[in-house]
């Protein structure tokens, strides 16, 4: 295992990979998030994937992106490909968190705290993966912690462990890189000219990095994903609207987002705060209180020097 504060990541490869989704059955069972298990409660669509995203309670899904191929010995092209976080370096879902619920770790692991965490939903708009997601049995956000509560105890993501042909790897972040920038070396000296490693330097450097056999578009992953553009405007209005805090989930960040034609999905201002536990309420008053204040003091200075 590697030392604990540094950087570890996931390989996986695309080119190795089955398709059995025995990483999505260990994640659910290891993290007991419940799959819907009723007769027909999961519409087929004719495709391997299931279910079709992420969601609330699903963090990890494995893609089937299928084609003809025009070969009649291997009719389907298949590119399979695994969603889930991808534990960024620059990661824009903890820039512009409202409430301080994620956390980039030294050893790269973006984790959260489902106590913190207050619906707000602006990690979803800012991440350039749409990765983490709301659920609305809690009114919270979730996604992969990449098993940081094994880490702790010295073991391995749950999905890497039962991965059968050993298309998941784990480890230190420099030695996947190695690992992976080999692999691909072999693909392409097999014919696959557009074999690549994906996530080597993609938002400052992924923790979860892709061995991809036909290229990053073949599996639907943005070509240089960048933060939204409203977390810098977010960090920008910090010092002014207290970001950070449950106030700025009722406040002024709230209608700049909505005018610069920001989405909330499946839940609305008033709907979040009723999640907020008595000490967000009571923070988010004192930051209302201390905000108008300011504004009010300002403007008395301002009629002043007039």
């Amino acid at each position: 295992m590697p030392e604990k504060n540094k950087e570890v990541a996931i390989l996986f490869d695309s080119s190795h990979c089955t398709g059995c989704k025995g990483c999505q059955v260990a994640c659910k069972q290891w993290n007991m998030l419940p799959s819907k298990m009723g007769l027909n409660d999961n519409e087929f669509t004719g495709s391997l994937q299931g279910p079709g995203d992420l969601g609330g309670d699903t963090r990890l899904v494995m893609t089937f992106d299928e084609k003809p191929s025009g070969n009649k010995l291997q009719p389907i092209h298949w590119a399979i490909g695994r969603r889930s976080c991808f534990h960024c370096t620059d990661a824009g879902c903890v820039a512009i968190c409202s409430s301080g619920a994620l956390k980039k770790n030294d050893n790269g692991v973006v984790s959260f705290d489902t106590e913190k965490c207050n619906g707000c939903t602006y990690c979803q708009s800012a991440c350039p993966f749409d990765v983490p997601r709301f659920r609305d049995t809690d009114g919270k956000i979730d996604k992969c912690t990449l098993c940081l509560d094994r880490l702790e105890e010295g073991q391995v993501p749950a999905c890497v462990k039962t991965c059968q042909p050993e298309a998941l790897k784990f480890g230190p972040r420099e030695e996947m890189l190695e690992i992976g920038r080999k692999r691909v070396e072999f693909l392409k000296a097999k014919g696959f000219d557009k074999a690549e490693l994906y996530g080597e330097k993609e938002m400052g450097g992924l923790h979860i990095l892709h061995v991809l056999k036909f290229g990053h578009e073949a599996y639907g992953l943005p070509t240089d994903p960048k933060p939204n553009s409203m977390v810098g405007v977010m960090q920008a209005m910090k010092p002014v609207t207290a970001v950070g805090t449950a106030a700025v989930v009722a406040g002024l960040a709230v209608s700049f987002l909505a005018a610069m034609g920001y989405r909330r999905q499946e839940v609305s201002i008033e709907e979040a705060k009723k999640s907020w536990t008595p000490e967000q309420r009571a923070k988010a008053d004192r930051e209302v209180a201390e905000l108008l204040k300011k504004e009010a003091a300002s403007k008395s200075t301002g009629t002043n020097a007039q």
